[in-house]
């Protein structure tokens, strides 16, 4: 059973009683997640087949194919020139102790070292296997040219229409939750962090353009909530116009996932205060 299945199959008035913000985010979850589908109190568990141990389980399966898959991609790009890719996917190239080349770069701000035995950030090899699922079929993609810094949104790419739906859920719904807790001058000081800039022109409240890996960057828009007008704050992810020389639909949503994830981590870590306070609304 895929999301969009089971999302038809809850009453998909997001009332969050399973805990996430919508029923769409439930129903990836438990297909995608291992997420425990009794804890949507409307769903019959018995007449879709499903039992309060599939979630655990399918989490386990998936984990293990992620695994699977970083391992095939690591062995494909084991044999690559990384001389010839530094350059086209806006890396360092380097050496290790052992006289290998090695690919340096930065993903999200984290110093990460890739070569044919393995990928580290800040030193320390990924913990969930979709990052290195993500370096390693960024490094594949062999690169190309430079960013053009024309905008588009996900729905103007090709065989997007079932993704931009989880690209609001995964990516721009919490980034509009941060925008909206933390306020313009927190959440701008986490962008910068992460070597974000700001566009040469915006009309949204908060606009910046961070790069997720060097060749990737996104945009990201922020608006107020306007609740004499009946709007919540919202948000905007754009993508350059060239991004899909360097990833695949999949990967990229999971880029803006992180992207959500690391700003969320610097808006949270105590060590954080220079940011300052969150704005009162």
């Amino acid at each position: 059973m895929n999301p969009l299945e089971l999302f038809k199959k809850t009453p998909q008035t997001n009332c969050g009683q399973c805990g996430h913000p919508a029923c769409l985010a439930f129903a990836a979850a438990v297909t995608k997640g291992g997420e425990d589908p009794a804890k949507c109190p409307f769903l019959d568990l018995a007449a879709l087949g499903l039992s309060r141990q599939e979630g655990p389980e399918l989490a386990g399966v998936l984990r293990q194919r992620e695994l699977e898959l970083a391992e095939y991609l690591k062995s494909q790009v084991a044999g690559l020139d990384f001389a010839a890719l530094a350059e086209p996917l806006g890396c360092r190239l380097e050496q290790d102790g052992s006289g290998r080349p090695v690919l340096v770069f930065n993903y999200l701000g984290q110093e990460t070292r890739l070569n044919a035995t393995g990928v580290w950030l800040e030193g320390v090899e990924p913990e969930d296997p979709r990052d290195r699922i993500l370096l390693y079929s960024y490094v594949r993609s062999g690169g190309g040219p430079a960013p053009t810094n024309q905008w588009i949104g996900l729905e103007s790419l090709p065989n997007t229409i079932s993704k931009v739906r989880t690209l609001a859920v995964y990516g721009e719904q919490p980034l509009a939750r941060l925008f909206h807790e933390y306020g313009h001058q927190r959440l701008l000081a986490a962008g910068l962090q992460l070597g974000g800039s700001s566009p040469a022109e915006s009309t949204a409240d908060l606009s910046m353009i961070i790069p997720v890996l060097p060749q990737l960057p996104q945009c990201l828009h922020f608006w107020a909530e306007a609740p004499e007008e009946g709007f919540a704050a919202s948000a905007k992810v754009l993508y350059d116009a060239r991004v899909l020389d360097f990833l695949d639909l999949e990967s990229l949503i999971f880029t803006t996932e992180r992207l959500v994830d690391r700003l969320t981590l610097l808006l949270q870590e105590p060590k954080s205060a220079a940011l300052g306070k969150p704005e009162k609304k």
